[in-house]
């Protein structure tokens, strides 16, 4: 999702005038597309923004962008994404040489923003940049103009997202806190959107959201409602297309229509992201996610048996609150039995605003670093395995 929203900066940004550099120090405006998700993603941001603050340098920003006309002077510095929601005018106590934060749903206030601190900079000593700051965090649905600049990092792909925000609220999980509750973009723009890119060359296409399965455009006039499998069906019928993809998936949310759809489309890859989060009952119950082991290891069933030769990855937390050798054990065996292709394996650290956030965290640090070594470890021995039966 940061990746396209990225995308989405610079296409903005492009469109009001600026230029990509190659160089961060050519930069006159460096901009942090964060994430809030885990704890270590915030902790390299700060990291990064205090290079800033040093030396006014970074290696590797999200999106650098140049003025055509421009000044040697420091550059702007702007934080926006998750963390800019999750913090706000905070983040100016925290790193005073930010200049702007700016939250998910306003990010299409970049430009303006830009400049307006470029027409203080103009008339200001660089101690005196200081005293103006900038935050825009309102958290409202974002103008559907923005996802259609025609900006996109590849050649070939394009991330197109069809929903924003999640209604879930699992207890752990800090998203329906900085990028609003569940709202779905109307189909007819996401059709328009996809054969934009496809006008530009891009053949590969991969829907993104939060929760993809809980995707439904609702009627206006005359046109009728839409949910996730009938947009699917969609996709695959617009001309020029070669593939496409969809992530993420709510394991509550997915049914066997979706696999039939995956089983009979043409264009669609036979790739299913599925999070688990846990094997235990008890745990999964404590992150609110819906529904028991047994019935996402008889969904899985059901996914192999109707989709043939699919892939299937998925999300492991270790270590959550209340996590005792018994519950981790049945994370465990899950993997062992099911054998994901690939698994992404966190650590729980606790997320601000979140339900979880007022849970005693009593798993050690010692305990979670065992326990994520031992799944990576029988993760990666099962990849191995079955990337040798392929060959």
């Amino acid at each position: 999702m940061n990746v396209r929203d990225s995308e989405v900066i610079a296409g903005l940004l492009l469109k009001s005038g600026y230029v990509i550099v190659s160089e961060p120090t050519q930069a006159d405006i460096i901009i942090f597309n964060t994430c809030s998700v885990r704890q270590h993603a915030e902790d390299k941001v700060w990291s990064e923004i205090g290079r800033i603050a040093k030396k006014f340098t970074v290696h590797s920003p999200r999106s650098i962008v140049r003025r055509l006309s421009t000044i040697d002077r420091k550059p702007i510095i702007g934080l926006v994404g998750c963390m800019g929601q999750n913090y706000k005018e905070a983040v100016f106590e925290r790193s005073p040489a930010i200049d702007f934060v700016v939250g998910p749903s306003d990010i299409a206030k970049i430009p303006e923003i830009i400049d307006k601190l470029s027409a203080v900079s103009s008339q200001s000593s660089v101690n005196n940049l200081f005293e103006h700051k900038i935050w825009e965090t309102d958290s409202k649905i974002r103008p559907e103009e923005i996802y259609h600049t025609g900006c996109y990092e590849d050649k070939e792909h394009a991330y197109v997202v069809i929903s924003e925000g999640c209604s879930n609220y699992c207890s752990y999980c800090v998203v329906p806190y900085v990028r609003g509750e569940l709202h779905n973009r109307d189909y007819q723009d996401i059709i328009k959107e996809i054969e934009l890119a496809i006008a530009r060359g891009l053949t590969k296409i991969t829907l993104l959201g939060q929760n993809v399965n809980a995707y439904k455009s609702q009627a206006k006039s005359i046109q009728p409602s839409v949910d996730f499998v009938k947009l699917l069906q969609l996709v695959n019928g617009i001309e020029g297309i070669q593939e496409f993809s969809f992530i993420t998936s709510h394991p509550r949310d997915t049914t066997a229509e979706l696999f039939k759809a995956m089983a009979e489309l043409d264009k669609l890859t036979k790739y299913l992201h599925l999070p688990v989060q846990s094997g235990s009952n008890k745990i999964l119950e404590r992150m609110n996610r819906g529904y028991t082991r047994e019935y996402y290891l008889e969904l899985v069933d059901k996914y192999r048996k109707i989709v043939k030769d699919s892939v299937l990855t998925t999300d492991i937390i270790v270590g959550f609150p209340g996590e005792d050798e018994k519950d981790f054990q049945g994370t465990f065996n899950l993997v062992k039995d099911i054998r994901f292709d690939s698994a992404f394996i966190f650590k729980y650290s606790p997320r601000p605003h979140t339900q979880a956030s007022s849970f005693i965290d009593d798993v050690s640090k010692e305990d979670k670093e065992k326990r994520h070594a031992l799944v990576l470890n029988l993760q990666k021995s099962i990849s191995l395995e079955k990337k040798k039966c392929v060959k």
